[in-house]
């Protein structure tokens, strides 16, 4: 891996940015999305089951409604940029005012995930990567914490309380995800002391009592 913190692989995590050197053939392929590709030739990997050889990406547009899910070979695959490569990434200076940019800041400074992998995702992480303006003034900070070994309720309260102590100060919602080996959780949900959480895999939604326990868990659809 490089000091730029693209590397190669054939293993992708959700909220990985790829750089692909061309856009895959579908019929479905939007109107918008060649032009958005010149610009930013980016997909975000995506929590769904690909056909062997592919992974599952969104693309987006310069809109919220500008949305395209679908599947790219490994081979179209030119680098990968994970979300904890991003978060020590300069910030153009007229962007750093931005609320998103200044709660990323503020949790780098806080140091209060510093023993955990983590990184932004959603708009600011793909302006990061692609150095193309993406967050606006509106939009959220958020963030996905790696914790492949589990997390107590205390610890995961206690996070969160950081964490909201930053977003007050700021003013801008900080959506924290847990990646745990059942899915993605949120902070929130698991810090709330909930009897179950919902965790979201690549086969679909599950409630499940304990993310680190995913051999004994059964999928459940949301209640």
């Amino acid at each position: 891996m490089n000091d730029t913190g693209l590397h190669d692989a054939k293993h992708y995590e959700a909220h990985d940015l790829l750089r692909l050197c061309d856009l895959p053939d579908a019929r479905d392929r939007p109107d918008w999305l060649p032009d958005a590709f010149a610009r930013a030739p980016f997909a975000v990997v995506r929590r769904a089951q690909a056909p062997a050889g592919f992974v599952a990406v969104g693309f987006r547009g310069t809109d919220r409604a500008q949305r395209y899910g679908t599947f790219v070979e490994h081979a179209a695959v030119e680098a990968v940029l994970s979300p904890e490569h991003l978060r020590d990434r300069a910030v153009a200076a007229q962007r750093r005012a931005l609320k998103a940019f200044a709660a990323l800041h503020a949790l780098v400074e806080d140091a209060c995930l510093d023993e955990r992998a983590w990184g932004p995702t959603g708009s600011v992480g793909f302006e990061l990567a692609t150095m193309q303006p993406t967050a606006t003034g509106s939009s959220d900070l958020d963030i996905v914490i790696r914790t492949p070994a589990p997390l107590s309720r205390e610890d995961g309260l206690a996070l969160r309380e950081r964490v909201t102590r930053i977003e007050r100060s700021i003013g801008v919602r900080i959506d924290a995800q847990l990646e745990t080996p059942a899915g993605a959780i949120a902070l929130s949900e698991w810090a709330s002391g909930k009897q179950r959480v919902m965790a979201r895999a690549a086969h679909g939604p599950s409630l499940i009592a304990d993310p680190w326990q995913r051999a004994s868990s059964r999928p459940e659809g949301p209640r």
